[in-house]
């Protein structure tokens, strides 16, 4: 074998391992790719479950402090309907306070998206009243009269309205 034909052949043996080498490089690199791509996938998920779970405890913060504020709306309601009838320009201005205070009342329960919960007229329904007595008339199951209002957010329930059933 001649020197020219030695060069050549080690030349051939060098472009192999080349060869051999980018593609076990690719495999690798594709590798790497991969767990980065899964790694990636990860951390976002990781951030929207994070986003989720503030989402909920602002909601859950919102609804400890409303459920401070609701039973001084319901007195404001209760004191709303009482009618008092001697000096009627005192009282009536005493209403139009109350009504006013009331209406502000409502409007920031309305800001939070606190809905009250519908009653009298409504089947009784256990997720959103609690029956505490029980009155003939209407038809069975029934809610007759409203002691206590109800309260919601969304789909959850702040304060369940308290009220009396038919029999």
């Amino acid at each position: 074998m001649t020197d020219e034909e030695k060069n050549e052949n080690e030349e051939k043996i060098i472009d192999e391992k080349h060869v051999c080498d980018c593609e076990k490089l690719q495999v690798e690199c594709e590798e790497y790719k991969t767990g980065w791509k899964r790694a990636l996938a990860d951390y976002q998920n990781l951030q929207k479950e994070v986003d989720a779970r503030r989402a909920e405890w602002a909601m859950l913060s919102a609804k400890q402090i409303l459920e401070d504020f609701i039973p001084v709306y319901e007195n404001f309601k209760k004191a709303f309907g009482i009618i008092v009838k001697e000096d009627e320009d005192k009282w009536k201005n005493w209403k139009q306070g109350i009504e006013y205070i009331m209406k502000q009342f409502g409007d920031v329960l309305k800001v939070h998206k606190v809905e009250e919960i519908k009653t009298v007229g409504e089947k009784f329904d256990p997720h959103f009243h609690e029956a505490i007595g029980q009155e003939e008339g209407g038809e069975s199951g029934a809610i007759l009269r409203e002691v206590d209002g109800g309260y919601k957010m969304g789909d959850n329930v702040i304060k369940v309205a308290k009220v009396i059933i038919a029999k």
